[in-house]
């Protein structure tokens, strides 16, 4: 069988290379992709190896090729302690396509621009407390901004104790492998213990413990609402109403397990993920003022009260988030997907049970493809269309981001409310690189910016 080249590391350095993974994730990947090329096998010597892919070709044929080959819910059972069982990201075949077709529709079309005012008036609640000359930490703002649109778009709670609760838990519930080192809960399987309440682990479970209740609470309560008014809530328009009313081909509804478990991967990926673009995007609009001057204007020629309607369709605008996402994807990679049968990629040839992970960071960062790409460019996205294998923020084939169209729209609509009613400068003009935050890179906690000047 021929496999690609990759480190032979002995077994006991192996602790060590997971580290650098962990609190140098950037150098992490950099490094295997200079040295072994854009197919890097890790292991493999007793079992099948770990593959890391960041050749466009190659991810082209993973991204079309029959879902069925792979099993994503086995190479990402990591998250199964944090998700659910029935999480849409660990389920695979016939049960991952079925949950599918009754997720879609509410994030499409006509039902997602109903959510386009929520995510304005949040905004504009959420700077309307800056004060004029304060610094302030600008991710816990973003967060609270992304937080209140997951509760009130998806949950359907505008206010109340369950409203506050969930709040809080899930922020506490991020914040818990919120930075690199409280990170390596979820990558080194001896720290997870739980020796009581005080203790990292046992906190995090306790919290995740709390938001499960909180979020069946919500089910049981919305089942009961919606009995009463004989299954048709005609005031409500939020994603979890519309998926107690979704049946699939046989008729059948979701179950709670099923919607508590679709729920939490909203809950935490929707506001998390969303939240570090966000303060990315803030980021480099402040530390380049070529692109924070053409942004602007561009906002200013739609007048004073822009139709959200029309900002999202702003050329630049639109290419500010593109960069964004790529420069330092969030994710830095697609799910795992574990091969069930043998498969040919390019020249090599690939075992069952083989991990392929298609490196969303590494392809963002082929200068054949983008040119300086350490440079941020929001005009290479005028410039030019890009294939869904040379740009994938959000995944790519069958397994691509369910919410990608809300968390676009959050991410537009919420960045140009914010410079409409905001001057900012950033606290520190110097450069800033992604962190570790559990599984996703981000900025660092401790980026701050200033309002000088309110409209």
């Amino acid at each position: 069988m021929t496999l690609p080249n990759g480190p032979r590391t002995p077994k006991y350095f192996r602790f060590f290379r997971l580290l650098k993974l962990v609190f140098r994730p950037l150098a992490y990947l950099e490094n295997y992709a200079q040295r072994y090329g854009d197919i890097v096998k890790i292991g493999g010597d007793n079992s099948p190896p770990f593959v890391y892919i960041s050749n466009p070709q190659a991810i082209k044929e993973i991204f079309t090729a029959d879902p069925n080959l792979f099993e994503s819910g086995r190479g990402n059972g990591v998250l199964r302690f944090l998700l659910g069982d029935r999480s849409l990201i660990l389920l695979d075949s016939e049960p991952h396509q079925q949950q599918r077709r009754l997720l879609t529709p509410p994030f499409h079309g006509d039902r997602l621009r109903t959510y386009s005012q929520l995510i304005c008036d949040i905004t504009e609640k959420v700077t309307h407390s800056w004060t004029i000359g304060a610094p302030f930490l600008l991710r816990p703002q973003m967060q609270d901004i992304t937080m209140q649109v997951i509760l009130q778009a998806v949950f359907g709670l505008y206010e109340g104790e369950r409203l506050q609760q969930l709040q809080k838990c899930v922020s506490a519930l991020m914040d818990s492998f919120g930075s690199p080192l409280s990170s390596t809960l979820v990558f080194f399987r001896f720290l997870q213990k739980d020796w009581g309440p005080l203790s990292p682990w046992g906190r995090l479970l306790r919290l995740k413990q709390r938001v499960r209740e909180l979020i069946y609470a919500e089910i049981r309560d919305r089942r009961a609402e919606m009995q009463t008014s004989q299954n048709s809530p005609s005031n409500r328009t939020d994603i979890l109403s519309l998926l107690m009313l979704a049946r699939d081909e046989a008729g059948q509804s979701m179950t709670d397990e099923e919607l508590h478990d679709q729920l939490m991967t909203l809950l935490i990926a929707g506001h998390e993920s969303t939240a570090s673009a966000l303060v990315w995007a803030l980021y480099w609009v402040h530390y380049l003022p070529e692109v924070q001057q053409t942004l602007r204007q561009e906002l200013d020629d739609l007048g004073e009260r822009p139709n959200p309607k029309d900002i999202v369709q702003l050329p630049y605008l639109t290419a500010v988030c593109q960069e964004t996402l790529r420069i330092y994807p969030v994710v830095p990679s697609t799910f795992i997907r574990v091969l069930k049968t043998p498969m040919s990629l390019l020249n090599y040839q690939f075992e069952a049970g083989t991990a392929l992970l298609p490196s969303t960071y590494l392809v963002h960062q082929r200068p054949d493809l983008y040119p300086d790409p350490k440079r941020f460019d929001p005009k290479r996205f005028l410039e030019k269309q890009y294939a869904p294998y040379e740009y994938f923020p959000f995944g790519g084939g069958g397994r691509r981001c369910i919410g990608s169209a809300l968390a676009q729209l959050e991410m537009k609509l919420a960045l140009a409310i914010i410079l409409k009613h905001c001057h900012l400068e950033l606290t520190h003009n110097h450069p800033v690189k992604p962190v570790r935050r559990g599984f996703t890179f981000a900025p660092p906690g401790n980026l701050r910016m200033v309002v000088t000047q309110k409209s």
